[in-house]
């Protein structure tokens, strides 16, 4: 009975020795095979055509186009058409009188109402620019945080796996007695913490699937496919050049130096109106009675009499809206450099993190894992230390990968404050 029984023990060891060495090891994304279904650059193709707030500033620009020549052109001309009798001079003159008259603005007010508006249309141009970036940015930045959703189930769902068989391991050692029940709850209740977690992530990916499908006008409810694999990206640009094409193709900023050059021009035309603008009218009148033909031609001028209350006025609008639209530029500038220094450094701390977890912590973190479940089977090692390194390794690959996205999403962000993609970016795959 007594060799019976360490024949037992030492079976039982060895089968929880088995049993933790078959246990998979968690891998890096690198590993597997990912699913490049859901391609990036074809989702901002789709935004760009269907997205309609872009379509709408598109719209709003094509209109402000339509406006310049309707100021560059002369007010419609009149035709005038009457009939005139005077009998109280013998013989009675009677006749039809016809005629065309014409509004003529005062030199110089049509050319700068039309270079008023040209500035307009280009302000929204830029404007429709910046919408178009923004949207861009916004809809990357949900794509990247998708991608991470992805990649938290992922290793949430192996570590679950893990645990799995950290329970199975523990109730083992627990029925030959070599470890306490505790482990066995221990590892049940971070099971049910797992499946919690998935829950979140779960519902995190589908208010995702939402908002990009929101972006791209589709309905809320539609079904999205897994993102493709992320690389990192290396900005190999100096804060300097960042800032200098922030200043330069901005189109955020450029709109608003668009509505100080519209202002400028509108403190002129304000100007110009103290002149008059005059009104020419052409009549002829036809007398068939004594078949006597004649015409008029007749000047009138509008005469600013109320200059002080409207004219005046109206300077001093143009000239307040002028002295506003530099202050807005002025702060959007402010607030463009801020927008690029903040991805600046964010993408830097984000650089230095991502080789720190890829090439120190997680090999470390892999390794201590590994020598814990090694430890566990032959009973040196408490289930507190094994539970530890399984959790201090899923944090640390949760890390990386909200690295590697929040350097993405930085990068976006810089992309939409300085005008466009990023010249200067080396791309490596991640490892």
């Amino acid at each position: 009975m007594k060799q019976a029984a360490v024949l037992h023990h030492v079976l039982a060891r060895w089968l929880i020795v088995l049993t933790l060495l078959l246990v998979p090891w968690p891998v890096s994304a690198a590993d597997e095979t990912a699913e490049l279904r859901l391609d990036l650059s074809g989702l901002i193709r789709e935004l760009e055509a269907a997205n309609p707030e872009i379509k709408a500033a598109r719209q709003r620009w094509e209109s402000a186009k339509a406006v310049v020549p309707q100021m560059q052109t002369l007010p419609d001309p009149r035709l005038q058409l009457g009939y005139q009798r005077m009998p109280m001079v013998p013989p009675v003159v009677e006749g039809v009188m016809y005629g065309v008259g014409q509004e003529i603005p005062f030199p110089g007010k049509l050319k700068l109402k039309g270079e008023v508006a040209q500035r307009d249309a280009e302000r929204l141009e830029q404007e429709y620019l910046a919408v178009r970036l923004r949207l861009i940015a916004s809809l990357k930045e949900a794509y990247y945080s998708l991608h991470f959703i992805h990649q938290s189930i992922a290793i949430v769902g192996r570590n679950k796996a893990l645990l799995t068989q950290f329970e199975k391991t523990a109730k083992a050692r627990y029925s030959v007695g070599q470890a306490a029940q505790q482990d066995v709850f221990r590892a049940q209740v971070e099971i049910s913490r797992v499946l919690d977690r998935l829950a979140v992530l779960d519902q995190q990916k589908e208010s995702l699937h939402a908002a990009i499908n929101r972006l791209l006008n589709r309905p809320p409810d539609g079904p999205l496919d897994t993102p493709e694999e992320v690389h990192s990206t290396l900005l190999t640009l100096p804060l300097q050049e960042l800032n200098r094409r922030a200043n330069e193709f901005s189109p955020a900023l450029l709109a608003t130096a668009k509505s100080i050059d519209r202002s400028e021009r509108s403190v002129s035309l304000a100007k110009r109106q103290y002149y008059p603008d005059f009104d020419v009218t052409a009549l002829g009148i036809r007398n068939d009675k004594i078949n006597d033909n004649g015409y008029q031609i007749m000047v009138g001028i509008k005469i600013p009499l109320f200059y002080d209350t409207k004219q005046k006025q109206g300077v001093h609008e143009a000239v307040a809206n002028l002295e506003g639209a530099r202050e807005d530029f002025t702060a959007a500038r402010q607030d463009l450099l801020f927008q690029v220094k903040d991805g600046f450094v964010q993408a830097q701390r984000a650089e230095r993190l991502i080789t720190i977890l890829r090439d120190a912590i997680i090999p470390q973190a892999t390794l201590g894992l590994q020598a814990a479940q090694a430890g566990y089977a032959v009973g040196k090692v408490d289930f507190l230390t094994l539970l530890n390194s399984l959790l201090t390794l899923q944090d640390s690959q949760l890390e990386l990968h909200g690295e590697i996205v929040s350097h993405e999403k930085a990068l976006a962000r810089l992309e939409a404050a300085t005008g466009g993609p990023l010249d200067g970016l080396e791309r490596k795959p991640r490892s």
